[in-house]
């Protein structure tokens, strides 16, 4: 009975139903979007199999794996198993080589060594589509996948032969430049090779050089993996086991779909980070989304005071009105799901398309979809209305009968006790969180918007008590417009509960979005500082055009050029810190200095100069913040494992503070180059006379010198990490807006009748049309002091972490600019159910 009630109830009222039903819409569809990215990225394989004609892979370390333990009160023992991916491949032993190929079993076994080249035709980039990594090899690993020749011959000493994904509008008989750490040579194209398996080996291009040349070229002492394959009688198991015997800890042996991970490890896609991304937009769409769907709700329960009253006399109980409503809430969300899964599905496709064009996912990404992720979008979109109408009617229903007599019911107040209580929990969350998380950290941001929903929470929980109290102040300033500006303030204040419905949303869009928005602004805004004050004493930088980097020995001689008087050369790597068990990456550089400051990282304590003096390669400087979190100082000798995985003890001869856009850790650049696969100098920063520029040019034709303080130089990371939170933004901001059009929608329809009357008694429509902006104006005003405050809150602490300085945004115009637009948002979304509503003629016949 209850449930057909409710069936009839939305089918009579379809208009009444649809601000829930468009919110529901939205909520779902965003939900299910972000389920569907985060699943794909969960679920993504590490890439096509490069070791596919192999029945095993004998392969180093691939990562850096921490095993902790750690007694627990009852007598047992937690054991944590950590691990962080690494950025190179160690080098194996020709007695390893030999041991895997003298075990019972194996019928072959063909080394690998694999290391990331640059190549280029003419002073042409050659690149391959879809950023794929160029990685060369030996011809003999051709084999493995295998790759077959389509053109031309296997190549000799001074030969190579290009994948058939670089090669195109290339020519036998060609000359091509290959970069590699250990310099540049020129080489004779000989030949075209491609995969000869379906489907190939995305993500990757091959370049494939003689056997004889890989450890001149790649610099390695050994190869990085062993394919091996088994005899055709031999049990694989027993030979996978005769195997791991032999070779003990010094390696390990993969089959299956895990030989994948055999590959260098810059050549197999990374999801990290994009787990962290989509993770994000998924905890942003879930929190706008019970935000705004619990306010739209209630809102919406709250309008339906007198028919309940209604209802309630005509015998219902209140048991019967919650199950109607949560009814007639389940059908409209269930109705709503129906065109939102699909959209979802859109949604999640643009967003993976834009995270793929700005470089936040490895190309090859792609949506999969996944019909349980689908269903839990429902579920959740129809958990949370029904949650916020139990809330909402919890009161709601227990009207007393003979209110219905009354032109306004109104619901009982109460419950302030619980409220404070929770809103008090919430905003020491939001402190605990500002206050004792290192917000200068990796994951300040991700934190600030923590503590901002915190307090949204907390200011939501406070309902009409907060709202309340900033209402009875900005309800001042509309006083001064005259009669109407009076009425409008006592309106507001006395309907604080219509404000809050509101003003929250409002709120919401505007702290959620300024506090992600400002945060990355005073991000990219601290790292430009840092970079010009590192750059300051530079006259030039010096780069490659052709190439994503200089070898070493090339910096060397242009550093030698008599027009400069000092130079510093920068390597980018990464280095692996235990943090307490946990394996963490750190972006690192690097560096090698000659002559004049060229390169000032404010060292705070110790010195530079000592980078080098504990052994050939036994120093290291810190930054600031790393220093402080391991309370590391100088002399301080802890262990770090380098971009292959190689562990070395290294000793803290300085503590610097221009880190950002930089990097973390700083070792010698002979270091950095031996152990990362890459080992190029991605900058060269030169002091010298004004014709240090064109001296360098007249030398090097290939090089760009350009001016030291371009901003280029060392915030690419975090401009791409900008774009992606604007990305996040644009979403939520999406979504909010239409909530909020239609919060206001669904506040004004409620008022007919109020509106009537007003014009029964001589109201004119212009008035009331006037009379609904001032408490428009008030409202959106009330949203944007809250706003503000929340975001000067969060955002200044954020700041202060960084360097500092107290901010409460990093370009007041674009900070007016928000606030303006969204106090716009606010007046039109409140304009235009007004224009509907409040006609000269149906008003009158209502009353």
């Amino acid at each position: 009975m209850i449930i057909k009630l409710a069936a009839g109830t939305v089918r009579r009222r379809k208009a009444a139903f649809a601000g829930t039903f468009l919110t529901a819409f939205l909520a779902v569809a965003l939900i299910a979007g972000s389920g569907l990215l985060l699943f794909s990225v969960l679920t993504a394989g590490p890439g096509a199999d490069r070791f596919a004609a192999t029945d095993a892979v004998v392969a180093g370390d691939r990562a850096v794996v921490l095993t902790t333990e750690q007694a627990k009160g009852d007598g047992e023992v937690k054991v944590k198993t950590k691990s962080e991916r690494l950025t190179g491949a160690p080098a194996l032993s020709d007695e390893l080589v030999d041991t895997v190929a003298g075990t019972p079993g194996v019928a072959t076994a063909v080394p690998d060594a694999t290391f990331p080249v640059a190549v280029d035709a003419g002073g042409v980039p050659v690149q391959a589509p879809d950023r794929a990594a160029v990685v060369a090899h030996g011809w003999a690993s051709a084999a493995l996948t295998p790759y077959e020749l389509t053109q031309g011959a296997p190549p000799g000493p001074g030969g190579v032969v290009l994948d058939a994904a670089l090669a195109d509008g290339l020519r036998i008989g060609e000359t091509v430049r290959v970069t590699t750490r250990t310099g540049a040579r020129d080489l004779r194209l000989v030949g075209v090779a491609a995969p000869a398996t379906a489907g190939g080996v995305p993500g990757q291009a091959a370049v494939f050089v003689a056997d004889v040349q890989v450890g001149e070229l790649s610099g390695l002492a050994g190869p990085t993996a062993v394919g091996v394959r088994m005899a055709p009688d031999a049990d694989a198991a027993a030979v996978v086991a005769g195997l791991r015997q032999r070779i003990g800890d010094s390696a390990a042996v993969h089959t299956g779909a895990d030989k994948v991970t055999a590959d260098l490890p810059g050549a197999v896609p990374d999801y990290i980070g994009a787990i962290s991304i989509f993770g994000f937009v998924l905890g942003i769409t879930g929190f706008a989304a019970v935000f705004v769907l619990t306010g739209t709700v209630s809102l919406a329960v709250r309008q339906r005071l007198r028919e309940l009253a209604l209802l309630r006399t005509a015998g219902a109980t209140p048991r019967q009105l919650s199950r109607m409503l949560g009814s007639e809430i389940a059908i409209v969300t269930l109705a709503a799901a129906v065109p939102a899964l699909p959209v979802g599905v859109v949604v999640a496709h643009l967003i993976a398309a834009r995270f793929r064009d700005l470089g936040a996912v490895p190309p090859q990404f792609a949506v999969t979809l996944n019909a349980m992720v689908l269903i839990a979008a429902v579920v959740v979109g129809m958990l949370v209305t029904l949650l916020a109408t139990a809330v909402a009617a919890r009161r709601a229903v227990r009207i007393a009968p003979t209110q219905a007599l009354r032109e306004t019911a109104t619901a009982s107040g109460g419950g302030w006790v619980l409220r404070v209580v929770v809103a008090a929990v919430l905003a020491s969350g939001a402190a605990a969180v500002l206050g004792l998380v290192p917000l200068g950290g990796p994951y300040g941001m991700g934190m600030g918007f923590v503590s901002c929903a915190l307090l949204l929470c907390a200011v939501a929980a406070l309902g009409p008590l907060a709202v309340g109290g900033v209402t009875a102040v900005v309800s001042r300033v509309v006083v001064v417009s005259g009669v109407l500006g009076r009425i409008a303030a006592v309106m507001t204040r006395a309907e604080s509960r219509r404000v809050v419905g509101v003003a929250i949303p409002l709120t919401l869009m505007f702290a959620i979005n300024a506090t992600m928005l400002i945060d990355g602004e005073i991000l990219t805004r601290v790292t430009a500082d840092q970079q010009a004050a590192r750059t300051a004493s530079a006259t030039v930088r010096v780069a490659a055009t052709n190439a994503p980097g200089l070898p070493l020995d090339v910096a060397e001689q242009v550093s030698a050029l008599p027009a400069v008087t000092g130079s510093a050369a920068t390597i980018g790597t990464r280095v692996i810190v235990d943090l307490g068990g946990k394996p963490e990456d750190y972006p690192a550089q690097g560096l090698q200095v000659s002559g004049e400051q060229a390169l000032d990282l404010g060292v705070t304590a110790g010195s530079l100069e000592n980078l080098g003096s504990d052994g050939p390669d036994g120093a290291v400087a810190v930054s600031r913040p790393l220093a402080e979190e391991r309370g590391w100082r100088i002399g301080d000798r802890p262990d770090f494992w380098l971009a292959d995985g190689t562990r070395t003890p290294l000793t803290v001869v300085a503590v610097y503070e221009n880190w950002r856009g930089f990097g973390e850790l700083v070792l010698p650049a002979e270091l950095a180059a031996r152990y990362d696969p890459r080992g190029l100098v991605g900058a060269l920063y030169l002091r010298g006379d004004s014709g240090v520029a064109e001296a360098v040019h007249a030398e090097w034709p290939a090089l760009a010198a350009t001016d030291a303080r371009d901003p280029r130089g060392g915030a690419a990371d975090v401009q791409n990490q900008q774009a992606a939170w604007e990305l996040m933004v644009v979403i939520s901001l999406g979504f909010t807006a239409i909530a909020v059009v239609n919060t206001f929608a669904i506040a004004t329809s409620a008022r007919r009748r109020e509106f009537a009357g007003l014009r029964l008694i001589g109201a004119t429509a212009p008035q009331l049309h006037r009379l609904l902006g001032l408490e428009a104006l008030v409202t959106v005003a009330v949203a944007l002091v809250m706003g503000c405050l929340i975001t000067g809150a969060v955002v200044g602490t954020f700041s202060m972490a960084q360097d500092g300085q107290w901010r409460l945004f990093a370009d007041p115009l674009r900070y007016l600019a928000m606030v303006g637009g969204v106090g716009l948002l606010g007046l039109v979304a409140a304009a235009m159910p007004a224009r509907l509503v409040v006609r000269r003629r149906s008003l009158p016949g209502l009353a």
